[in-house]
């Protein structure tokens, strides 16, 4: 598997899905709602976990055509996260645009997201299926899991010692959750065994816990003009990731002091680039970045074992080179 093969396969898929999705919001009334929901879905989203669905179908032996509802109602889930995301974290910007919030304003965003979620559970049962019942109890499962991930990063962010369990617990909930949906439901509608279903579970379990440690990676050593905004925003804001936490529990009495303060919106003692700059010393001081990418590299060793359990084809290496290339993103 190269490169080259990789980004023409996962671009062809890419296209099937942004066809479809093109094919929703195309009503005229609410004027203002349907309005929101198309400048949400026109925004450039990779849709990683939409195409990561149907290589999942794919590595089973099924046709990408079939699990394309399935693949565009994961979209559309991961899309009302996001918004409902964006209000909670007062956030001003998505892919380089204003947030629903700040271009309508709350009530829209809300509804907005409603209403995408209404359509992830219509497009997602508009193909008759024998275990259509399965698919939407999967479906709603991970749902609750997301917005329960979502309450204990909240609990995470305000205060208190958080332990490296926690922050796994939270992240295989809000983040991971979506990424182990794509990847078990694509071994759902694609035809798979048990067996299979199984390893991709696992797969997604392993590959989202990489996911989620590389974005909180990127946060403090990216290039910031590759990234596309300026890296330390989880320590403007305050978040408790893995760099912190693991940072908490090697520091001195002093420095943990200082991070206590630094994450403390009310008691910080500096502030802007140098309290990012601070942050950042202490994290390569005690060997944090360092173990973050062995936890990555750990993690994303587990996810690629899974495959194992599936027979050798060109999609299972595709799925093999995508946990790499989401393992090693500078963006």
């Amino acid at each position: 598997m190269n490169e080259r093969e990789f980004r023409r396969h996962t671009a062809s898929l890419r296209s099937l899905l942004n066809k479809r999705i093109a094919s929703l919001f195309r009503r005229k009334n609410p004027r203002e709602l349907h309005t929101a929901g198309r400048y949400v879905l026109t925004a450039g989203g990779k849709r990683i976990r939409s195409i990561l669905l149907l290589l999942a179908a794919e590595t089973v032996g099924g046709r990408p055509k079939d699990a394309l509802d399935a693949g565009v109602a994961v979209e559309l889930m991961h899309n009302f996260t996001l918004i409902h995301d964006d209000v909670m974290d007062h956030a001003k910007t998505r892919r380089g645009r204003p947030t629903v919030h700040v271009r309508w304003d709350i009530n829209h965003a809300i509804l907005v997201g409603d209403v995408m979620l209404g359509f992830a559970y219509d497009v997602l049962l508009r193909a008759p299926r024998k275990n259509a019942q399965y698919i939407s109890r999967l479906f709603t499962k991970r749902l609750i899991s997301v917005c329960e991930g979502q309450a204990l990063d909240l609990t995470l962010g305000s205060g208190g010692n958080a332990t490296v369990k926690e922050y796994m617990e939270m992240i295989d909930k809000k983040t991971g959750a979506l990424i182990v949906l794509s990847s078990e439901l694509g071994g759902v509608v694609g035809g798979g065994t048990g067996k299979q279903v199984r390893a991709l579970r696992e797969y997604g379990k392993y590959l989202g816990r990489a996911f989620q440690l590389q974005d909180d990676l990127l946060d403090v050593v990216a290039d910031e003009k590759r990234l596309g905004k300026a890296i330390g925003g989880d320590i403007m804001e305050g978040k408790r990731t893995f760099l912190y936490i693991t940072t908490m529990e090697r520091a001195s009495t002093s420095d943990r002091r200082f991070l206590t303060r630094a994450f403390s919106a009310q008691h910080r003692p500096v502030h802007g680039r140098a309290l990012v700059r601070r942050v950042q010393s202490l994290y390569r001081e005690y060997e944090s970045i360092e173990r973050t990418r062995a936890m990555i590299e750990r993690n994303t060793a587990k996810a690629l074992a899974k495959l194992q359990q599936i027979p050798p084809s060109r999609s299972r290496d595709m799925l093999h080179h995508m946990a790499r290339v989401l393992a090693s993103r500078h963006i």
